[in-house]
C-alpha cells in the first residue's frame, strides 16, 4: 500500500485522500509553476494512512465510545473529552510500512534540498479548506522540523490534533462526524522566512468583501504570528482592476508594530523548534516588504485566484499564505484555499450600523466587520479563566487561540491586546458575525471585568470601545434590484478607511471626496512644513514632522505618497464611477493647526472668507503646497490608473483666478481635457453663478456648495452660533441663485451637482432640485438611500422612468 503521494501527482480532486490543504498545494505546484507561482515541494501522507494507523491500534471503538452523548457546548466536557481522544490518536503506533515510507519520502527530499534542509509538518483534514468551510488553524502545524525521529513524531501530533476542541465543535456546527473526517499530513520544504518576512494575502478586502482588491499582510519572521495574532502585521492593498491594465502600483499601506519575530530554535532539545524574539526598533519601523514584493505577492495571488475560479467555474477569492525565504530572496506560496466568509455574504445586501451616542474612550485597535455590540466585560487572563465566561459577555485578552472556539461563539463582542486584521481573533469573529477591536495594545489594563461596555467596528479601520451601553442603530437593505432615477445620487466621502463599504452602496460614484480628513488624519502635517523644515524654529516640532517622514528620501514625498494612497482608495472603492476630488480647502486657522502650521499660516479675523481654496493655488505663500496636491493627483490617475478622478476647485472667486490656477495645474502635469481630465469648479460664490458663462468657458462643470453659498448670499457666517438662526438654505434669495446656476450651466452644456446637505436634511428641496433637472445630488452615506427613493418617487411623479437596477447608464 503507497502511503505516500507527491505535490506533483496531487490536486483539488484528490481532497478525499489527502485532505484540503495538501489537494491545493498540489494543484498550485503541478498546475502553477510555470506561470511564476513558487510552491516548496513536499509529499502528502495520505487520509489511508490515517486510518491504517487507527485501525491496526484497535483506536476507533475507544473514540467511539468517548465520544457518544458529548455536547459541545460544555466547554469542560468537551476539553476532557477532546484531551482523551488526543491521547487515544497520538498513542496508536505508526504501522512499520507507513514509517518507512515518510523515510523514504523525507531522504528524498533532503537528497533535493541538501541535508540541513528542514521540513513543515502540517495537518490537512479531508473536510478542510472547503470552499464553504474552513478548518484554518484548528489542527496542528511543526515548523522546522529535522530528522527522521521528529518528523515521525510530528505525523502522530498531526494525526491526534483531529481531535482540538475547536475542530470538534466546528465539526458539530457542519454536521460532520468526527469519525468520518480523517486526518492528512503535508511535508514540504521549509521557506527561510525566519530570516525575512511572512504573512496571508486575501484576494478580496476581508471586512467589507470588496472584491476588486488584493489585501496583503506581513511581518518579520516565520508566518505563524500572522496566523495566530501574535503581532500587528503591516497591510498592503492592490487593486486588481488597473493593476491587470499594467498599472504597477500599491493602493495603500498601513505599518504595523511587528513587536515580535518567530525564529528556529537552536541547541534546544525538547520539541520547541520554533520560538519568539523582540523585533529589533529598526524592523519595527520599516514595512517588512517593499514595493516589488507586494506587486508580486499581488500578481500571483490574482493568478491563484484566476486559476481556482475557472476550475470552479465561478469566482472563488482566495486565502493565501506566503513566506519570503531570507537566503534565496524569493517569495513562495505554502498554503491556499477558498476564502469562507467575506465571499460567502449575500450580494446585494447592505448592512449599516449606526452609534446613536458617543462616550469615553477606554480601547481602540483595528476594527474587524462593521458591527456594533454591548455587553459586559470578561478580562481572560489565561485559558484555566475560560470556564467563567458567560454567554453575552465581551471577551477580552491578550489574544486568543484556535481551542477557544466554543467560548467566543458566545460572545457578544471580543477585544484583544494584539493581533491585526487576520490574527485568529480576527477570522473567528468574522465567521460569527460579530465586531472585533484587535491590537488594542492595552485592553486588558484598560478593561475591568464586569463593566458595561460598547464596542463599535462601524466607524472606518478603527474600532473604539466606549465606556456604557451606548444606543445604535441598524439597517439592512437589498440594492441588488433597486431602480436608479435619471438624476445622479452620489455620495460625499472624506474617510479612506470607510470608502470600501461605502462603495457597495447603490451611488453613482462620489460627488464629493474632501482632501482635508485624508490630511488631517493621515498626513498631519503642514505641507509647506514638510517642504521646509528647516523653517520651523522649535526643534521639538521639527522632529516630529520629520519623524513622519522618516525613511522617504524627501519628507515632501510623504506628503504625495500619503494624500495619493488616500485619495486612490476612494477612487478604487467607486471604479469606474466618477469621483470628484475638491482640491485642498482648508481655512488658515485649520492649516495652521496642522504639526508645523503655524510657521506658514498667517492669522485671519474671519478665516472663512479669507485665504483659503483658489486663492492659495497659484500664491507664493503656497503655490509649492499645491504642487504637492497635483503631483499626488497625477499619481492617482497616472501610476495607479485611477482615470475616474476628476479634480474640482474650491473657492474661486474670480475667473482670473480660474484661469491662473488652472494654468499652474496645467504646468504640475495637470492640463484640463489630457487624458480625459475634467475639471470642475464649485459653485458656492455669488460671483460663480453671476459670471456662469465666462467660467463655464473654462470648467467642465459646477457642485454647487449649498453652504458657503447660503452663508454669502444671506451674509451669514455659518460658524458664528449667534447668527444660526438667520442661515437657510431654502431661502427665496439663495433658491434664486441655485436656480440660476442649472439654468446657466445647462444653457453652457455644463454638468450641474450640488454636494451640500441641504437635500438630504430638506426633502423638498431635494424635490425641487429634480424638478428643475439637476444632473446630481451628492449626500453623505447615511442619507443615500432615503434621497435615492425621494429622488426616484418625485421622478415618478414627472413621468421619468428610472434607469433600471444597478445602471450606471
Amino acid at each position: 500500500m503507497d502511503f505516500i503521494r507527491w505535490f506533483d501527482d496531487i490536486g483539488t480532486a484528490d481532497i478525499a485522500q489527502v485532505g484540503g490543504k495538501n489537494a491545493s498545494l498540489g494543484e498550485m505546484y503541478r498546475e502553477l509553476s510555470r506561470q511564476g507561482v513558487r510552491v516548496p515541494n513536499g509529499f502528502a501522507i495520505t487520509a489511508h494512512a490515517y486510518r491504517r494507523t487507527l485501525d491496526e491500534a484497535g483506536a476507533w471503538a475507544r473514540l467511539r465510545e468517548l465520544l457518544q452523548g458529548l455536547d459541545t457546548r460544555d466547554v469542560d466536557e468537551l476539553a476532557r473529552r477532546a484531551a482523551k481522544a488526543r491521547d487515544i490518536v497520538y498513542g496508536a503506533t505508526l504501522p512499520a510500512e507507513l514509517a518507512d515510507q515518510i523515510a523514504s519520502a523525507h531522504g528524498r527530499l533532503l537528497e533535493q534540498y541538501g541535508v540541513d534542509a528542514s521540513f513543515a509538518v502540517r495537518s490537512s483534514a479531508t473536510a478542510e479548506d472547503l470552499p464553504t468551510a474552513s478548518f484554518a488553524g484548528q489542527h496542528e502545524s511543526f515548523l522546522n522540523i529535522s530528522g527522521e525521529a521528529r518528523l515521525l513524531d510530528a505525523v502522530r501530533r498531526c494525526f491526534a490534533s483531529l481531535f482540538k476542541d475547536r475542530a470538534m465543535s466546528y465539526r458539530v456546527e457542519h454536521g460532520l462526524d468526527h469519525l468520518k473526517v480523517f486526518q492528512s499530513v503535508g511535508v514540504m520544504k521549509m521557506v527561510r522566512s525566519d530570516r525575512a518576512a511572512a504573512g496571508v494575502a486575501f484576494t478580496l478586502d476581508t471586512e467589507t468583501g470588496f472584491r476588486d482588491v488584493v489585501f496583503i499582510t506581513g511581518a518579520w519572521g516565520l508566518g505563524e504570528n500572522v496566523v495566530q495574532g501574535t503581532v500587528d502585521p503591516d497591510e498592503f492593498h492592490v487593486f486588481k482592476p488597473t493593476f491587470n491594465q499594467g498599472h504597477r502600483a500599491v493602493l495603500r499601506r498601513r505599518a504595523g508594530s511587528k513587536e515580535l519575530r518567530m525564529v528556529y530554535a537552536t541547541g534546544t532539545a525538547g520539541r520547541e523548534t520554533v520560538r519568539n524574539v523582540p523585533t529589533s526598533p529598526q524592523d519595527r519601523e520599516r514595512f517588512c516588504v517593499g514595493d516589488e514584493q507586494v506587486l508580486e505577492l499581488a500578481d500571483v495571488a490574482i493568478r491563484i485566484e484566476a486559476h481556482y475560479s475557472r476550475k470552479a467555474g465561478r469566482p472563488m477569492p482566495m486565502d493565501i499564505e506566503w513566506a519570503r525565504d531570507g537566503v534565496d530572496g524569493q517569495l513562495y506560496i505554502v498554503q491556499a484555499r477558498p476564502e469562507t466568509v467575506a465571499s460567502q455574504r449575500p450580494p446585494g445586501l447592505v448592512e449599516q450600523h449606526h452609534l446613536q451616542a458617543h462616550g469615553e474612550v477606554l480601547a481602540s485597535g483595528r476594527a474587524v466587520g462593521n458591527r456594533i455590540a454591548s455587553g459586559k466585560v470578561r478580562v481572560i487572563d489565561d485559558v484555566s479563566q475560560l470556564a467563567s465566561f458567560r454567554p453575552g459577555e465581551v471577551l477580552v485578552a491578550d489574544s486568543t487561540m484556535p481551542d477557544w472556539g466554543t467560548v467566543m461563539k458566545s460572545a457578544a463582542a471580543v477585544v484583544t491586546n494584539r493581533g491585526g486584521r487576520t490574527c485568529h481573533a480576527a477570522i473567528v469573529a468574522r465567521e460569527l458575525g460579530i465586531p472585533a477591536v484587535v491590537g488594542c495594545e492595552n485592553a486588558t489594563a484598560r478593561l475591568r471585568t464586569g463593566a458595561e461596555v460598547t464596542v463599535s467596528c462601524a466607524e472606518g479601520a478603527v474600532g473604539h470601545v466606549y465606556a456604557g451601553a451606548l444606543q445604535w442603530s441598524t439597517t439592512t437593505t437589498d440594492v441588488a434590484q433597486l431602480p436608479r432615477p435619471q438624476t445622479r445620487v452620489m455620495v460625499n466621502v472624506g474617510n479612506p478607511d470607510l470608502a470600501f463599504q461605502t462603495g457597495l452602496l447603490p451611488a453613482d460614484g462620489v460627488g464629493l471626496a474632501r482632501m482635508e480628513f485624508i490630511v488631517a488624519e493621515h498626513i498631519q502635517a503642514h505641507p509647506m512644513a514638510l517642504l521646509h523644515p528647516e523653517k520651523i524654529d522649535d526643534a521639538a516640532m521639527r522632529e516630529r514632522v520629520l519623524h513622519l517622514a522618516r525613511g522617504f528620501a524627501r519628507p515632501a514625498d510623504y506628503f504625495v505618497r500619503q494624500l495619493a494612497e488616500g485619495v486612490g482608495t476612494i477612487a478604487a472603492a467607486f471604479y469606474p464611477r466618477p469621483v470628484i476630488v475638491r482640491m485642498s480647502d482648508f481655512k488658515t486657522n485649520e492649516y495652521a493647526s496642522l504639526l508645523g502650521g503655524r510657521w506658514f499660516e498667517p492669522h485671519e479675523e474671519n478665516p472663512m472668507i479669507g485665504f483659503r481654496g483658489a486663492s492659495r493655488y497659484a500664491h507664493p505663500a503656497y503655490a509649492e503646497g499645491f504642487a504637492l496636491e497635483c503631483a499626488a493627483m497625477r499619481r492617482v490617475r497616472e501610476e495607479m490608473g485611477l482615470v475616474n478622478v476628476q479634480l474640482m476647485i474650491p473657492f474661486c472667486r474670480r475667473v482670473q483666478e480660474a484661469e491662473r490656477v488652472l494654468e499652474a495645474m496645467a504646468a504640475q502635469g495637470l492640463a484640463r481635457g489630457v487624458g480625459g481630465l475634467q475639471i470642475l469648479v464649485m459653485c458656492e460664490i455669488p460671483n460663480n453663478v453671476l459670471q456662469i458663462d465666462a467660467f463655464s468657458r473654462l470648467f467642465d462643470g459646477f457642485s454647487i456648495g449649498s453652504n458657503d453659498l447660503t452663508q454669502l448670499v444671506l451674509g451669514v457666517d455659518r460658524d458664528s452660533e449667534l447668527v444660526a438662526f438667520d442661515f437657510d438654505e431654502r431661502d427665496e434669495g439663495v433658491k434664486a441663485m441655485i436656480e440660476q446656476a442649472i439654468v446657466g450651466g445647462r444653457r453652457n452644456g455644463r454638468h450641474v451637482g450640488i454636494c451640500g446637505q441641504a437635500p438630504a436634511d430638506y426633502p423638498e428641496l431635494a424635490r425641487w432640485l429634480v424638478e428643475l433637472g439637476i444632473d446630481s445630488i451628492s449626500v453623505t452615506p447615511d442619507a443615500l438611500l432615503e434621497v435615492l427613493r425621494e429622488v426616484l418617487h418625485v421622478e415618478q411623479q414627472l413621468g421619468r422612468p428610472p434607469r433600471g437596477a444597478q445602471d450606471g447608464t
